[in-house]
């Protein structure tokens, strides 16, 4: 999910720091009881440290909720970060020294807190520091990053710009800036950013590229027919963010579809309206599943990957996968695996058919195609045993086990606007539609609708409800 702070990941991060802290104690009452020098070693029976863990585990707890602030590790600085890791700990000390006061509990080891202190400080910002080193390394690697379109190219745009130049390990990735006046395409904003077009080619700028988010940096004032386009980008799944310019009653849009959050964005306040499933922590628990369950499927489905990989050499000349270009989130375009169910020249036969298409979309269908390999091919395609190359897909980080299915790059390019907010989650192995009743005589628009009904209202248990489904038309062939 775009918005990276949900509540149940900072409620994780909290017990991660108490468990760290408690560490910390533990670890400081025994160096200061055992391991110290004979000098400086030893600790009294009074007073009880137990209580004394206790009124840390309290103090710490009320720091982590009620003033530490979870920020994302995309956005904030490495030094900030460290910085309100000291914050805390000092404030849990003092809030520690308070309690202590209060309850007269008195000749409690110096030392000991002091060695306390410092584990603590070190154990908190040395996780910090190798969390933030590592997913900086992943993104540089061209993991996990978002593309991002700028409007506008004055001081605010550039502000933008140059705080992406200054946190090269955020994972953003700047295509280009767009402007009101058609004589600055091509103009230089800051080295290396460029005006790719105009404010008004918005549209055919997100079929073009893959954008993850458009930032709009300039008066919304400014902007001709400012609410058409964020409703432009709201209706394809682009995320939008915007610059304050305390001008926003100027835009008068209410989003319908996006919710709207007030963010940090590389220390930039911004207001954001995000076109993605709800929670972070449903979605991590969707991820692991997919990478857990398709491993496992891998693994007990084995034998039949050999079986059927002799079956189609065997029936056919070709190699026994057929891997094609398609189109996942915001466009981005990968490689999908599946067995062999055509002829080697499928590709070259297709323009000869296209009259004979059942489909009312830019999808290709009909009932009885003669590229099909006989009997084999029909049996795999009939029962969607074809598609189990895609579990590799899925361990790929490339797809998800349930999702809309993924396009073909010449169907995307006939998408109408409202059709391509299906790109905006990761495509699936098995969808809503591909479980449905008499599923081959859904038209093409109800079948969009179907994946933007999944998208926008999105669950954990309507995901394993799909999944057993679809284990229900496997086993029953009603495919085609």
């Amino acid at each position: 999910m775009v918005n990276e702070k949900s509540q149940l990941i900072s409620r994780l991060e909290e017990f991660l720091d108490l468990v760290l802290t408690v560490s910390a104690f533990v670890a400081a009452y025994f160096i200061k009881r055992d391991f110290l020098p004979v000098e400086f070693r030893g600790l009294a029976t009074e007073p009880n440290y137990s209580m004394i863990l206790l009124m840390v585990i309290i103090s710490w707890y009320v720091v982590f909720t009620g003033f530490y602030r979870y920020g994302s590790y995309r956005s904030m600085p490495l030094g900030k970060i460290i910085g309100n890791v000291f914050t805390c700990v000092l404030m849990g000390f003092l809030f520690l020294t308070l309690g202590m006061y209060l309850f007269k509990i008195t000749d409690v080891s110096r030392s000991m807190l002091l060695i306390f202190v410092s584990l603590d400080f070190f154990f908190l910002a040395g996780t910090r520091v190798a969390v933030f080193y590592f997913l900086r390394s992943i993104r540089e690697q061209g993991y996990n990053t978002r593309s991002v379109v700028v409007i506008g190219t004055k001081e605010r745009a550039k502000d933008v710009l140059t705080a992406v130049w200054s946190r090269h390990g955020s994972g953003y990735r700047i295509i280009g800036c767009l402007d009101t006046d058609l004589r600055s395409v091509g103009r230089e904003v800051v080295p290396g950013v460029r005006v790719i077009d105009t404010i008004s080619h918005l549209e055919s700028v997100l079929k073009r590229h893959v954008v993850d988010e458009l930032i709009v940096a300039m008066p919304v004032k400014l902007i001709p027919g400012a609410a058409r386009l964020v409703a432009l980008a709201e209706n394809m799944g682009v995320s939008v963010r915007i610059i304050p310019d305390w001008q926003l009653h100027a835009l008068m849009y209410e989003p319908a579809i996006a919710k709207v959050h007030f963010e940090n964005f590389l220390d930039i306040p911004t207001m954001a309206l995000h076109m993605a499933p709800p929670e972070l922590g449903a979605m991590m628990i969707k991820h692991l599943f997919d990478y857990v369950v398709s491993a496992v499927l891998l693994v007990l489905t084995s034998p039949f990957f050999i079986v059927t990989a002799l079956a189609v050499k065997l029936s056919s000349k070709g190699p026994v996968f057929f891997a094609q270009e398609r189109v996942s989130i915001h466009g981005r375009v990968f490689r999908l695996y599946k067995f062999r169910t055509m002829v080697d020249n499928a590709d070259a036969l297709l323009d000869g058919l296209k009259p004979l298409n059942e489909s009312d979309g830019p999808v290709f269908k009909i009932t009885k195609d003669p590229r099909i390999i006989p009997y084999l091919g029909t049996f795999l395609r009939k029962t969607g045993l074809d598609e189990l190359p895609q579990l590799i897909n899925v361990l790929k980080g490339e797809m998800s086990l349930i999702g809309p299915r993924p396009p073909i790059p010449s169907e995307v390019e006939k998408y109408e606007i409202w059709q391509r907010r299906r790109l905006s989650m990761k495509p699936g192995l098995s969808c809503t539609w591909q479980v449905s009743p008499r599923r081959n005589d859904i038209s093409f628009e109800g079948w969009m609708r179907m994946d933007l009904d999944y998208i926008d209202n999105w669950s954990v248990w309507l995901d394993c409800k799909i999944f057993f489904l679809t284990v229900r038309t496997v086993l029953f062939g009603s495919g085609r």
